[in-house]
Formats: C-alpha cells, structure tokens, sequence
C-alpha cells in the first residue's frame, strides 16, 4: 500500500513538471518525493522536487534538510554551509541534519568533525547502524583501523547482516597485518551465521589471498552449498583451481558457471586459456572461438587465437587475429610489438611501418623499438627515412648498432664521408659486434677493408 501511495505521489510530480503545472503536496509528500530521487541518483529531480517543496513551504526545517541532502549531492559546498549555519540551532536534535553535517566535513576531509556530528546522531538513536559505518569509514580515513574496526563490529550488532561492516572488518584486519584476528573475526561469526554467503565469500577470498588456495575452495563450496547460483564463487573457486595448476578442476568450475551467465565470453577465454595450459589446442581454439561467438570484439580471444595458429606455423591466421585484436585494442603498445613481429616474421615489412612508427612515438625511451624500425626501413631500401629515424634516434641512444645501421644508410646512399663517420663512432663504441654487423651490412665490411689498404 505504501508502494502504491509513493508511485502515485511520484506520478503526480512528474506530471505536473512535464506539463507546466503547479499543484499543492504536503510537506511529508515533497519529503518523500525528495527521498526517491536521491535513492535512484537522479539528482536533477530531486533539485525540481525540493526548490518546489521550498516555494510551497518556505519555513519547513524539513525541506531545508532535504534541500542540504540535495546541495551536497551537488557538491554546492558554498550553499550547504548556509543552510548549516541557518539550521544549526534549531536542528540539533534532527538526525538527518547532523548526518548531513557530517557528510558536509567528510566531503571537505575534515573526518574529526563528521565523526563529531556521528556521534552526536548516535545519541539519538536512530540510523545506528549506518552511522557506525560512517563513522569506521572516517576513521580508516584518519588512518586509524583499529578504532574502525570497533565501529563495524557495532555496526554488524545492530545489523549482523550487514554485508558491508562484515568485508570492511576483513579488509582492515588484513591492512594491520593481523591474519589471525581475521581468521577468529570469520570463524566466531560463521559459527553464528553459518549461512551467510558473504561471510563465507570473505572466508574463501582472505584465504585465497593468503595462497592458502585449498583452505579458500573450501569456503567458496560452502557458499556454493548454501547458493549454487553464486557466479562470484565460481569464479574465484576456478582461479584458486587456477593457482593450484589444477587445470581439469578449474575447467570444470568454469562450464559450470556458464548456465548462470548472460556474457559468457571472458569465461569462454579463460577456459580456453586452461585448456591452452593442459597442450590441448584443439578444445584451446573452441574456447577462444566460443567466446568470440559471444563478443565478436573479445580482443583477448583473438590474442590467444594468434599465439595459437602461430605456433602450429599458421602465419596468416595469426596475423589476422593479432591485426584485429591490436585495431580493437589500440592503446596496447604489447599488441603492437606483437603485430610487429608476425609481420617481420612473415617478412610482410611494409605493412609493420605505421605500427613501427607509433612504437618509437610512444615508447621512445626503448632502444629496440628504433633498432628494428631502422632494420625494417633499411631491408625495404628506404635509406632516406632510415638515416631520418637513426638520426632521431641516437639523441637519447648512444648504441652502436644504431651507428653501424646509419654507416650502411648512409654508405648505400653513395655518402662515402658520413658513412665512415658513422662507422667510426661505431667501432669506438663496440668493435667487439663488428663481425655480426658486418654479415648484416655487407656494405659495411667492404667499406672496411678499403680503408685498411
């Protein structure tokens, strides 16, 4: 009934908005109305809902709360303050104000002050159990975990349901290093609540976290005895399989996970990856495959795919995976190298040039990146852009090979003057690679010679 009467409320404001209107609601009403809005972040409407409520009811204390709530949605800081200040006297006794006025010195990082106005709404008993909560999240602020602790555990009396105070006194157990105490925290509550899944998804996730992965499983079956439709278990059950090297089991946790999905692609890959793991190719390739049918632009699948068909001697297909994984994922300097590569291998180096070009634009600082874009553009006979490149090249790079490199550019371009340069400052900085670069460079060996005799 209540739902119905909020609907109806929520309906006739909407309406009014959408054509113009003005109609008359109870304070209680534009309270509520307020409250809806904040709860599904539609932050907009609950603005509209309280300047009406305002302009309806100027002297409400209660709109004015709503309105603060509103403003610091907003992060109108300036205005909040004024409302703070207006109300402060008159509103002390309200819980609602003072959770407000703790936000306000939360949101400003002044944690002591929110905690300040915390308690203060504590002592009027209501909100107990978020009010512990906000109050331990300041405190971990303050960096002091100790204190917060306390706070979720009071949180969890109010509520021994609460699943945020039971992951957040885990968390700070595991932040002061105190294993144990985590350990007893898990065990005294599961003794009392041995049916609570997020108890036991924390047991199974301090305990993977220790690499106690045996110990971890264990929690997440419970979980699973209790919900067998918790994907969450599944997964990190199947990455503790994963840890174990145990392969099959990991596999099969996996495809038993499969039915709860709606995007089953990233599980489709990683028992590709399993099955990759075991030398087994062929299941290898279904995986991948499979998870491709589900996301066609699943780039880690094609990845895989490339690294697959490249090393049973599939050229082709692995440059035509790792081309449209790299193009769906062009922000990966790694999927670069790595089309780099498949293209040189396969000597297809005019179609490695642009992917060349944004290595060393990106990632200057690594030598081999210019090394081999140098290499390609001088078995491409592009000796213009070699020495463009090399010149480049060697500002932040004293190497010698980047020497040898521009000695054969510039000895193939007929500068008989610039080459021996070059190839000077070569051999002064490493003769010991002369014989290597000279069955690279011939040129570079008979330019050598000559000058001998």
């Amino acid at each position: 009934m209540e739902d119905f009467f909020e609907n109806e409320l929520i309906r006739r404001f909407e309406e009014m908005i959408e054509n113009h209107e003005e109609f008359y609601f109870e304070t209680e009403s534009l309270e509520a109305i307020t409250i809806h809005y904040l709860e599904i972040g539609d932050i907009a409407y609950a603005e509209l809902a309280v300047n009406y409520g305002q302009k309806l009811h100027p002297g409400s204390l209660e709109i004015k709360t709503k309105k603060l709530e509103v403003l610091l949605e907003l992060e109108q800081y300036s205005e909040a303050k004024s409302i703070i200040e207006e109300l402060h006297l008159s509103s002390l006794e309200d819980t609602d104000f003072l959770i407000c006025c703790a936000r306000y010195y939360s949101n400003l990082g002044h944690s002591k002050r929110a905690i300040g106005y915390c308690k203060k709404a504590l002592d009027l008993g209501e909100e107990k159990n978020f009010l512990h909560n906000f109050i331990a999240d300041e405190y971990l602020n303050l960096e002091d975990p100790f204190s917060a602790i306390k706070h979720y555990k009071e949180a969890l009396k109010v509520d021994p349901n609460d699943e945020y105070a039971i992951e957040k006194i885990v968390s700070c157990y595991s932040l002061t290093k105190k294993k144990k105490k985590a350990i007893e925290f898990l065990n005294s509550y599961l003794d009392q609540f041995p049916f609570s899944e997020t108890a036991w998804f924390e047991y199974g996730q301090f305990f993977f976290n220790q690499k106690d992965y045996r110990e971890a499983i264990k929690g997440f079956d419970y979980l699973l005895a209790i919900n067998d439709s918790a994907t969450g278990a599944y997964s990190n059950k199947a990455f503790a399989y994963e840890a174990l090297k145990d392969w099959k089991k990991a596999i099969e946790t996996y495809k038993a996970m499969l039915p709860l999905e709606q995007t089953k692609a990233f599980t489709f890959y990683k028992i590709g990856l399993c099955y990759k793991e075991l030398g087994d190719s062929a299941n290898a390739i279904s995986g991948f495959q499979k998870s491709l049918r589900e996301d066609p632009q699943f780039y880690l699948s094609m990845m895989e795919l490339s690294r697959i068909y490249e090393s049973v001697g599939n050229t082709k297909e692995a440059l035509c995976y790792a081309k449209e994984a790299t193009e769906l994922n062009i922000g990966s300097l790694e999927y670069h190298k790595r089309l780099v590569y498949l293209y040189v291998e396969s000597g297809s180096y005019e179609e490695s040039l642009p992917y060349l070009e944004k290595l060393v634009r990106d990632e200057s600082e690594r030598f081999y990146n210019w090394y081999v874009y140098a290499e390609v553009l001088i078995i491409l006979g592009k000796f213009h852009k070699a020495i463009e490149v090399l010149t480049e090249a060697i500002k932040t790079h004293n190497r010698a090979e980047l020497f040898y490199q521009l000695s054969n550019s510039y000895f193939s371009m007929k500068n008989e003057e610039d080459g021996s340069r070059a190839l000077e400052i070569a051999l002064k900085l490493d003769p010991k690679i002369l014989e290597d670069m000279q069955e690279k460079y011939p040129f570079i060996k008979e330019k050598k010679q000559k000058k001998e005799r």
